[in-house]
This record gives C-alpha cells, structure tokens and sequence, in this order.
C-alpha cells in the first residue's frame, strides 16, 4: 500500500496557512461579503485561503490537479487535491465559531477517483482532525500530537444520536417523511450541520448523519476520515465514497437501517 505520510505532513502545512489567514479576518467588522449565483455566500476570507492553498500546491505538487469550490479545476492527472476553503461560510460571516478548511488528495483508480488523505481544520473550536488510507483516523493539534479515533459500537437505531444540518433539501428529494421517521426512532437528533457531524461520527459521539445535497469539496475530506475511523461514508443511495451529490455517515452498524428510512424502506 503507498505511503501518504508525505502528502498528509503537506496537508497539515496547507491548513496551517489557511487556519492563519481565516481565523486573521474571523469575526472582522469589515469583513467583505458576496452572493454567488447559487445564493449561497462567499467571503474575502474564502477566496484568499484558497488562493494560499493553491499557492502552496503549486511549489509543492506543480504535477497535481486542483479542484476547488472557488476557483474550479486546474490541471489533469491521477492525482487531484479538493479543497474548501471554508466549509460552513454562513456561520463564518455570522461569527459562528463551527466552520472548518477542509483539505483531501484524491487519486484515480479502477473505481474512478477516491480521497487518501484527508484533513479538516476547525480552528475557531481549536480542533483539527485527519485520515490517510491505511493508516487510521486521528484528532489533534499535529501529527506528533494526536488521538486516534474511532466511531462507536451502538447496534440500534433506538440507541443512536442522529445528526442532520437541517430540514430543507430533505422534502425536494422526497425523503423528508422518512427523515422525520428516522428522528422519531433515534434516541437523540441533533442539528449541528456542516463538516463538524462527520467528525463526531468518526469519534464515537454521533453515531449517523446525513445530507442531502453536497458537492465534492464537501465530502472527500470528511469522508476518508470517517472511514478510516472504521465507519461507512455513502451518498443516500448506497455509493461508496464521496461522488454521490449527498451523504449519510455511520458507524457502519446502522448503515443500511439509516439508508432503509431515507430510502422509505422501514
């Protein structure tokens, strides 16, 4: 199996450098602020960690691809860094402390492309967490100082905490009611949203979540730390990994009941 330990110490370089330029302008009375033609906002913060990523990358892997939620794709080739700069923009311009970098290298395979190095930096709640293929998921402050992790071990839906980043999006897809079911069965729901539920689920404490309309950029950091953690990462209808548009986290035990309610299937 190759050895990622170079491209991950690269990884945490990166998120070091976009931990320093967001948390620079976090909370900044002028703080300058744009709507996309999607309507969802973007900051002055979003496109300068960005640009520094992209920078760095491109004295550091001038062979690899780049594909981020900025700035799109440049260059080709079987290996391809996803980026966003800033997952949870809204809580960003808000002063909301829960927003996070999010950083994977992606390669191609016989199964198309998949991420094998994955960090996501939150450093507005002081937290950073990190994966690469074969080699575990972890927690920390850096690579010498970490935590590994692992997602639980609950075997019922009765006994699970549900996390979901809200209501809307769910009954475009048609699968609000069994959403709302899935809520009912669970021990506990709650909606904390964005990149932060997927960790949780690698650590133990959140046992599923789910979204239903994502891009890239979204899920393929989160996703391999959720599964080298030892849980499943999926789109809503079963895909593994994150291509699907959409996700749903486990701790593999409850993955299949999980996609049977969004699924209308229980």
């Amino acid at each position: 199996m190759p050895d990622y330990h170079d491209d991950l110490r690269l990884a945490h370089v990166l998120a070091d450098a976009a931990d320093a330029a967001t948390m620079d302008r976090f909370k900044a009375l002028d703080l300058k602020v744009e709507t996309k033609p999607d309507m969802t906002p973007v900051s002055e913060a979003d496109k300068a960690a960005e640009e520094l990523i992209r920078g760095h990358l491109h004295r550091a892997r001038p062979r690899d691809a780049i594909l981020g939620e900025e700035y799109g794709v440049e260059g080709s080739g079987p290996r391809r860094w996803v980026i966003d700069p800033i997952d949870g923009t809204k809580n960003y311009v808000r002063g909301v402390p829960v927003w996070a970098t999010l950083i994977s290298l992606m390669e191609a395979g016989e199964e198309g492309f998949r991420p094998v190095v994955g960090v996501v930096s939150a450093p507005a709640l002081n937290r950073r967490w990190w994966a690469a293929k074969g080699a575990g998921a972890f927690t920390g402050r850096s690579l010498t100082s970490a935590t590994r992790m692992q997602v639980s071990k609950v075997g019922r839906i009765a006994d699970a905490s549900f996390a979901f980043s809200s209501l809307s999006g769910w009954e475009e897809q048609g699968r609000l009611d069994g959403l709302l079911d899935l809520t009912r069965a669970c021990w506990r729901t709650r909606g904390y949203g964005d990149f932060w539920p997927y960790m949780m689920v690698a650590e133990g404490s959140v046992d599923l979540c789910a979204e239903p309309e994502l891009s890239l950029w979204d899920m393929a950091a989160p996703a391999i730390v959720v599964q080298e953690a030892g849980g499943r990462y999926t789109s809503l209808d079963g895909e593994d990994g994150p291509g699907g548009g959409n996700a749903a986290a486990s701790n593999g035990l409850l993955h299949d009941e999980l996609l049977g309610y969004l699924n209308q299937r229980y």
